[in-house]
């Protein structure tokens, strides 16, 4: 015959006691997950502000296809890198430049030097349009006199093109042409540049008062209406020309 201590018959029943309070007789139901925040869709009609707004995680592009139709979805290939010649110090290195720029000045302009500086001064310029260089500089890369560097320089600053900062450094007018990165040299291996947005460097320009108003709105116009007048005066020339050898003509005959 077993004997049980009556400490442990009191301790055994204190623990059913202990078990029946924090266990309940009622059958368990489980919880509801806290419900969460709907995230709102994609604006179809404003792209702007869909960059602010969060999104759901794409599953596959063709249920996203299907919500918006009048979107194109592509899923293009690997991005290579643009092959442009370029220094080591400045691998890639090219500007933006206005195709109807290079249109009326290659009408405009009826000397050679004129476009020559205009294209130096293209590819000399860094991120944000600054040009540092100086005329001696222009002069030896041109291989012409200073003289003629200056005129031709003045010339092309006449019409907006570009405008001088300070001594040895000049301005791109960022609608014509302009550098928006630049290679930062040592970093070959992250690939880092320097970024000058253009619309920031338009905006500074504009809100210059010192600056003439021809570099804060640059135009065209002006040298179009130029290269009109001056195609008028070369086909009066040239109907007067004509005009001359049909009377020479005539009057031989009549001889």
């Amino acid at each position: 015959m077993t004997l049980v201590s009556p400490l442990l018959t009191y301790s055994l029943l204190q623990i059913n006691e202990v078990e029946s309070i924090l266990v309940s007789s009622e059958p368990q139901r489980s919880r509801p997950s806290p419900s969460r925040a709907p995230r709102p869709d994609l604006p179809v009609d404003d792209a702007i502000s869909a960059w602010s707004q969060p999104l759901a995680p794409v599953k596959d592009l063709d249920s996203l296809a299907r919500r918006y139709p009048s979107r194109k979805l592509t899923l293009d290939g690997e991005r290579k890198p643009l092959e442009f010649y370029g220094t080591q110090s400045q691998p890639n290195a090219f500007s933006m430049d206005s195709l109807e720029f290079f249109l009326v000045i290659a009408q405009y302009f009826r000397e050679a030097l004129p476009l020559r500086l205009i294209l130096l001064l293209i590819a000399c310029q860094r991120a944000g349009g600054r040009i540092p260089l100086t005329q001696e500089e222009m002069a030896t890369i041109l291989d012409v006199s200073r003289t003629k560097t200056s005129e031709a320089l003045h010339t092309v600053m006449s019409h907006g093109i570009v405008f001088k900062v300070r001594r040895g450094v000049y301005q791109f007018n960022p609608p014509y042409s302009y550098r928006v990165a630049e290679f930062i040299p040592g970093t070959e291996m992250t690939g880092e540049f320097v970024k000058v947005e253009q619309h920031s460097t338009i905006s500074q320009i504009r809100s210059d008062t010192s600056l003439p108003d021809l570099v804060r709105f640059p135009s065209l116009d002006h040298m179009r209406q130029a290269i009109a007048e001056l195609r008028a005066e070369r086909a009066k020339e040239r109907a007067a020309r004509r005009l001359g050898r049909a009377k020479r003509t005539e009057e031989g005959t009549a001889q």
